[in-house]
């Protein structure tokens, strides 16, 4: 089976390949690709991709909507990253509380002083700063960042109060039982000093922290985005920086209209940059590929169902991707009956407009079933696995 890295993909992830997978150049030649921050949007991919599998957790760059059409299953690596993001929050909390780069900047600039560290402390005072102890932190979402970051931020001292209309029973066991979860975003902004936001770049969530949202914060708060920079209404943030209403802006999304103001501190994307985010995140992009060309399973997709039905030890599996209506597995089954073939075992599962289905069968399933498969209505693609 060949597979495609449309960017540089950590070696920890990809020496998970067994000798069965080969590397081609050529994204047409493709049964699975690795991605980082390629738009896939703007490359043109071959009939015979299954698989997409981001090294990352967003997948704003993939058109998984279009691809889920085609059969084309993508998956995400969420909470991979999820420390290195959590860590980088941290220190953003640190670096607006505490004007550390001003600092650093004096010294340099003041590197040909003879006398500077005299100098120094007649100028630190320039450079003096706040703690973060004691003071309440807004968590806008509390999936696998979130989650670290708020029982991290606890253990610094803090207060926290989290949001997450989505949470979950295993997320809210994750959670220290210490974070106040509110039920509305308002009660969340009038109580913290610094807020974070941990959410998806979707229609619901773009631009929602506008002038309203900004209205209902404390004066002075401090705004953090390792999201998405869309998130933010950013006509609305400036004149809330230049009001002051808004002390700091932490983002780490370089955009024209933030890049240079001085309330402002923008990194380059560095949220997942590390050594460690990169080798989790390829380590598990390539587990999920390899479950999924070996086994048919879906875990941690983005575009379809999340069906498994663990190694296989049947004579014989099948995966469809179909409509997601009813009738579908019938006319799977149906089919496989008619060609005198048993099954041992399925699961099928549909999310929105398409549906995943996997068939253990006593026999292995011939070309002639995959067909009959295939010409059932509904059914996308039709593989066999064993």
């Amino acid at each position: 089976m060949k597979y495609n890295c449309l960017n540089s993909i950590s070696p920890a992830g990809l020496k998970r390949f067994t000798s069965v997978y080969e590397e081609t150049k050529e994204l047409k030649e493709a049964e699975l690709v690795l991605v980082r921050s390629a738009k896939m949007d703007e490359v043109e991919i071959g009939d015979g991709l299954l698989a997409v599998a981001r090294a990352g957790a967003g997948v704003n760059n993939i058109p998984h909507a279009d691809y889920a059409k085609k059969g084309v299953v993508v998956f995400n690596t969420p909470g991979a990253n999820a420390n290195a993001v959590k860590e980088l929050v941290l220190a953003m909390m640190l670096l607006a509380s505490r004007d550390l780069i001003g600092g650093a900047k004096w010294v340099r600039d003041n590197a040909g002083d003879e006398n500077i560290g005299k100098t120094a402390e007649k100028a630190k005072k320039a450079f003096a700063g706040t703690e973060i102890t004691g003071k309440t932190l807004g968590v806008v979402g509390l999936g696998a960042i979130g989650r670290l970051v708020a029982n991290a931020a606890l253990s610094l001292g803090m207060d926290v109060v989290g949001y997450d209309p989505y949470l979950g029973v295993n997320a809210a066991l994750a959670l220290d039982p210490r974070v106040k979860v509110v039920t509305g975003l308002a009660d969340l902004y009038a109580a913290s000093d610094f807020i974070t936001l941990h959410l998806p770049a979707v229609p619901a969530t773009k631009g929602m922290v506008d002038a309203k949202a900004i209205g209902s914060m404390k004066q002075g708060v401090v705004l953090i985005n390792c999201a998405r920079d869309v998130i933010v209404n950013e006509a609305d943030l400036l004149a809330a920086l230049e009001s002051g209403k808004v002390a700091k802006y932490m983002s780490d999304f370089a955009t024209p209209a933030v890049a240079a103001n001085a309330k402002c501190v923008v990194l380059p994307h560095l949220g997942a940059s590390t050594e460690e985010a990169e080798d989790n995140c390829a380590a598990m992009a390539v587990d999920e590929l390899r479950n999924f060309a070996e086994n048919g399973n879906i875990v941690n997709s983005v575009n379809y169902p999340g069906v498994n039905l663990g190694t296989v030890k049947a004579p014989g599996r099948v995966a469809v991707c179909h409509n997601g209506k009813p009738s579908v597995l019938e006319g799977i089954l149906a089919a496989l009956s008619a060609k005198g073939v048993n099954v041992s075992g399925s699961a099928n599962a549909v999310r929105g407009e398409v549906g995943y289905a996997l068939v253990d069968t006593d026999v292995s399933v011939s070309g002639e079933a995959l067909d009959a498969i295939g010409a059932v209505e509904g059914v996308i693609r039709v593989r066999k696995v064993r």
